[in-house]
C-alpha cells in the first residue's frame, strides 16, 4: 500500500440524482457531491470558468498607483527593470510583463536572480548593478513582499520600486511606490489565491485599461496558466477562468520558443490539459531556474526567433534530465538517512547536507515528504550556513511554523505549503527540536499517516466506460483545490500483472463484475506491491482516456491498491465506522438497519440460551443462527446493531472482546418500543 489511510468520501444518492438531472455527468456528479458541491446552484457556482469571474484589478491595494508610476516611466522614457523569480511562476511573470512594457514602447531589462549566487527575491548587488544600467524603477514580480531594507537601499540610491507578489506578508510592509499583493491585510481583493504571474496579469489588464482587456487575455493567457499551475495555486475562482483561457490559447500560442517546447516534450499533438502542463511543460522550464540558468527559460518565452526557440528548447530538455539525475541522488542519499531515524524521533525530518544542489532540494523534500509522512526541511550547507527548502504534509503551516522560529533564522518566506528560508549551521538542532515540538503540537502527538481522499466507490461498472469517463471533462482544469477524481473498486480479481517502461511500471488486468479493465500503475513494480495473478485486491484509481493508434479506450491510473477484505472484514469495518460516529451514506445505512424480525430472533435465541451467569458468544455465530433462522443472508453488522440497540434500550447488558460477547439479559417489566433507540432513530434518518 502506498497510503496508510484512505478516506471514502459519503455521497448523498438524491443529492447526487439532483445534480445528474440538472445535466451533469454521472461520475462528475458523484465527485462534485463528494467534495460537497452537492446542489445544482453549488455546482454551477463551482464549474464556472467564464470570464465574469475575473475582478477588476483596480479592486487591489495600490495598483492605481502602479499603474500611474508604470505609465510616467513610459511617458518620460525612463528604463525599468522588471526584477523575477527564478522558479516558474517568477519566469513567466517576468516574461509577461517585459513583454507588455516593450510593446507600449518602454525601455525594459527582465532581470531574474541566479540561485545559486544570489538566492531568492530582491537583493542590493542586484539593485546595484541595474542602477549602473541607467534603470530608475525596479517592478519586482512574484518576489519582494519581504523586500523591507533593499527597497529602502533602492531609494537611496534613486531607484523607485514597485512590489508585486502573492507571497505571505510579513507585520511590515517595504517602502516602496506601491505594494500590490492580495494577502496584504488591508487589501480588499476578494481572490486571494492568484499566483504571482496572475499578480502580474492584473496590473497589465490595470495598465491596459477595460477596452483592451479581451485583447490581452488573449496575448498573455498561456503564460498566466504555466505560472499558474507550475505553483499549484489553487484552480477555483478565477483560476479557473485564467487556466481555461491559457490552456486554450496554448495550443495556439504564437511564441516560437513554447511552440519548440511543446514539440521536444511531446505536447505538439496531444489534448492539452493543466495537468500536462504541470506534469510536462513546467518541469521543463523550471529545470532552467534550479540549475542556475533561468534567463534561458526567460529567453525562450521572449524571443521571436523560430531557430533560437528550438536551440533552447533543446537545451531545457537537456537541463531537465540533468536535474533528474542529480535530484534522484540526493534522494537516495536522504532516504538511507531517514530510514535511520527512529519514527518515533520523526515528527518532522530535518536533513542537512554539504554539496547538496540548491535548486533540486525542493523537489527531493516534496517526495520525502510523501514518502514519510511528515513536513520536510533541506538544508544545504556552506561555509557554516544554510539555505533550506521545505514542503508541509497534512495541511501543516511551514510559514507560522517558520515565523515561530524566527530567532534561529536568518531569513524566511514563502506559502504555507512551501517555504524557503536561511540558517546558521550552528542553529540546526535547536532549529530540530523546534520544528518538531510545533508539529506535535499540531498534532497532538499523534503520528502523521498519509491519506488517499476517494470520491467514491464505483458499485456500477457501467459507469466505466468511454462515454461516461470523457464527461468527467467538465471538471477542467484539475489541480490544487480541484484534483483529479479519485475512485474505487472493491473486490477487483488480478486476471493478469506484468512490469512494463523497463520494469518501472506495473501493468494490470483486473476484472470485477463481470467486466474487465486495463489498468496502469506508475512508480510501482512486482516485487514493491507484491500483486499476482488471482489475487483478490482493492484498488484506488483515476479513470482516463487512452489514445493509441487512433484507438480510445479507458484506462484506469491506479494511485493505490490493496489486498480486499473478506465480506465479513467488510461487515466488521462498516460497524465500527457507525459506532465511531463517522459520517455514512444513505446505502451503508441501510445495510446497517435490522428488521424487525432479526430482532425476534435474535430475542428468541438470547432467551432460549438464557441461564445463570452472562451468556458467552461469539458474533459470528449469533450472526449465523439468526440467518438460518429468518432467511437472511448472514450479517455480521446487523447483529451487532441488534445488540446495541438491546443494550441501550435496557434489555440486556453487554460486554465485548473483539468477537467474543458476554451477555446478561435483564428483566424488564413492559413492552420496550425498540424504534425509540438514538441507534434505530439515526440509523432511519440516513436511510431518507
Amino acid at each position: 500500500m502506498k497510503y496508510q489511510q484512505w478516506n471514502r468520501a459519503c455521497c448523498g444518492a438524491r443529492s447526487r440524482a439532483g445534480l445528474e438531472r440538472a445535466g451533469i455527468p454521472p461520475l462528475a456528479a458523484l465527485t462534485l457531491c463528494a467534495r460537497g458541491v452537492d446542489t445544482p446552484e453549488k455546482a454551477r457556482a463551482f464549474l464556472a470558468s467564464g470570464r465574469e469571474l475575473l475582478q477588476d484589478p483596480l479592486l487591489m491595494r495600490d495598483m492605481d498607483r502602479a499603474v500611474r508610476r508604470l505609465r510616467a516611466a513610459l511617458e518620460r522614457g525612463e528604463t525599468v527593470a522588471v526584477y523575477g523569480d527564478y522558479d516558474v511562476d517568477g519566469i513567466t511573470a517576468t516574461c509577461l510583463l517585459t513583454e507588455y512594457l516593450r510593446s507600449e514602447g518602454g525601455t525594459v531589462i527582465p532581470y531574474i536572480p541566479d540561485r545559486m549566487e544570489e538566492g531568492y527575491g530582491l537583493n542590493r548587488d542586484a539593485v546595484r548593478a541595474l542602477r549602473g544600467q541607467g534603470v530608475s524603477l525596479i517592478v519586482t514580480v512574484d518576489c519582494g513582499i519581504t523586500a523591507v531594507e533593499e527597497s529602502v537601499y533602492a531609494r537611496e540610491l534613486g531607484v523607485d520600486v514597485i512590489i508585486t507578489d502573492h507571497h505571505e506578508c510579513k507585520e511590515a510592509l517595504p517602502q516602496a511606490e506601491a505594494v500590490v499583493d492580495p494577502h496584504r491585510p488591508d487589501c480588499p481583493y476578494p481572490f486571494k489565491a492568484l499566483a504571482g504571474v496572475g499578480v502580474a496579469l492584473k496590473l497589465v489588464l490595470a495598465l491596459g485599461g477595460p477596452g483592451r482587456q479581451d485583447c490581452l487575455l488573449e496575448r498573455y493567457a498561456d503564460l498566466a496558466a504555466i505560472g499558474t499551475v507550475a505553483d499549484v495555486m489553487s484552480l477555483t475562482g478565477e483560476n479557473r477562468c485564467l487556466v481555461r483561457l491559457g490552456v486554450s490559447a496554448l495550443r495556439r500560442t504564437t511564441r516560437p520558443g513554447l511552440q519548440a517546447l511543446l514539440r521536444e516534450a511531446g505536447l505538439d499533438e496531444k489534448p492539452l490539459s493543466a495537468v500536462s502542463i504541470g506534469y510536462t511543460l513546467a518541469p521543463r522550464i523550471n529545470a532552467s531556474g534550479r540549475m542556475g540558468c533561468a534567463a534561458l527559460a526567460a529567453e525562450l518565452l521572449l524571443t521571436g526567433d523560430p531557430a533560437r526557440g528550438q536551440e533552447l528548447a533543446l537545451q531545457l530538455c537537456a537541463l531537465n534530465r540533468e536535474r533528474q539525475a542529480i535530484e534522484a541522488g540526493i534522494y537516495e542519499e536522504c532516504q538511507a538517512r531517514a530510514e535511520a531515524i527512529p519514527a518515533g524521533e520523526r515528527a518532522a525530518l530535518v536533513l542537512a547536507g554539504e554539496n547538496w544542489h540548491q535548486g533540486v532540494v525542493g523537489i527531493v523534500a516534496s517526495r520525502l515528504a510523501e514518502k514519510y509522512s511528515c513536513p520536510t526541511f533541506m538544508i544545504c550547507l556552506q561555509d557554516g550556513r544554510g539555505k533550506g527548502s521545505c514542503r508541509s504534509f497534512g495541511g501543516f503551516n511551514l510559514f507560522a511554523a517558520l515565523e515561530s522560529c524566527a530567532g534561529l533564522l536568518e531569513g524566511f518566506g514563502g506559502h504555507e505549503l512551501a517555504a524557503g528560508f536561511t540558517i546558521l549551521e550552528e542553529n540546526i538542532p535547536a532549529f530540530t527540536r523546534r520544528i518538531n515540538s510545533c508539529v506535535l503540537q499540531r498534532t497532538g502527538g499523534a503520528e502523521m499517516v498519509s491519506t488517499l481522499e476517494i470520491d467514491g466507490e464505483i458499485d456500477d461498472g457501467g459507469l466505466l466506460t468511454l462515454e461516461e469517463v470523457e464527461g468527467l471533462a467538465v471538471l477542467e482544469p484539475y489541480g490544487s483545490g480541484n484534483p483529479r477524481p479519485v475512485f474505487s473498486l472493491s473486490g477487483c480479481t488480478v486476471a493478469a500483472a506484468g512490469e512494463v517502461g523497463g520494469g518501472r511500471h506495473l501493468k494490470l488486468k483486473l476484472t470485477a463484475g463481470g467486466r474487465t479493465y486495463d489498468a496502469i500503475f506508475f512508480a510501482a513494480t512486482l516485487s514493491e506491491t507484491g500483486v499476482t495473478a488471482g489475487e483478490r485486491v482493492d484498488v484506488a484509481f483515476t479513470p482516463l482516456v487512452n489514445e493509441y493508434r487512433g484507438w480510445r479506450s479507458v484506462q484506469l491510473q491506479v494511485c493505490d491498491l490493496r489486498p480486499a477484505l473478506t465480506r465479513a472484514q467488510v461487515e466488521r469495518a462498516l460497524f465500527e465506522k457507525f459506532r465511531r460516529g463517522d459520517a455514512l451514506t444513505q446505502d451503508e445505512a441501510a445495510a446497517l438497519l435490522p428488521s424487525r424480525e432479526e430482532f425476534v430472533i435474535l430475542w428468541r435465541y438470547l432467551k432460549g440460551h438464557a441461564r445463570p451467569g452472562p451468556l458467552e458468544e461469539t458474533v459470528p455465530r449469533l450472526a449465523k443462527n439468526i440467518a438460518r433462522s429468518c432467511g437472511r443472508r448472514e450479517t455480521v453488522m446487523r447483529t451487532m446493531v441488534c445488540l446495541e440497540v438491546f443494550d441501550e434500550r435496557g434489555l440486556i447488558r453487554m460486554r465485548r472482546t473483539t468477537d467474543h460477547l458476554q451477555i446478561d439479559l435483564n428483566t424488564v417489566e413492559g413492552k420496550v418500543d425498540l424504534e425509540a433507540s438514538h441507534i434505530m432513530r439515526r440509523l432511519r434518518e440516513l436511510c431518507q
